[in-house]
């Protein structure tokens, strides 16, 4: 059934502590973030890895799937994107995800992102 949801994620990140891991432990960002996400500021990475985060509560959390397997892009309008690939692709393809919907915010210290997967 087009237009049904499949499944919702939600997460949040303290900016300064997700900050404070980037930089204590190297390589880090290379392992949660792709090439095009890693020049961003903290607060932009943390929206990100708690949209990451998100994606797998969507999908059920199941085992197998890496952060750089979803990427948040701009759209053309500057609206946060999806993009997917391999585990996190398959398993969204075996329970029928179609669509995507990512709204990412970040104040006060603390970055939010939700994330819906719809079928």
């Amino acid at each position: 059934m087009d237009g049904m949801i499949l499944g919702i994620g939600v997460d949040v990140v303290d900016i300064s502590r997700f900050e404070r891991a980037l930089e204590r432990t190297p390589g880090l960002r290379e392992r949660l973030f792709t090439e095009d996400e890693q020049a961003l500021p903290a607060p932009s990475l943390a929206a990100r890895f708690a949209a990451k985060e998100a994606v797998a509560k969507a999908l059920g959390a199941p085992r197998g799937l890496g952060h750089r397997e979803a990427e948040v892009c701009r759209g053309e309008l500057g609206k946060p994107e999806l993009r997917v690939t391999g585990r996190v692709a398959e398993v969204a393809y075996e329970l029928g995800v179609k669509r995507w919907h990512v709204s990412l915010s970040h104040d006060a210290g603390v970055a939010v992102a939700y994330v819906i997967a719809e079928g």
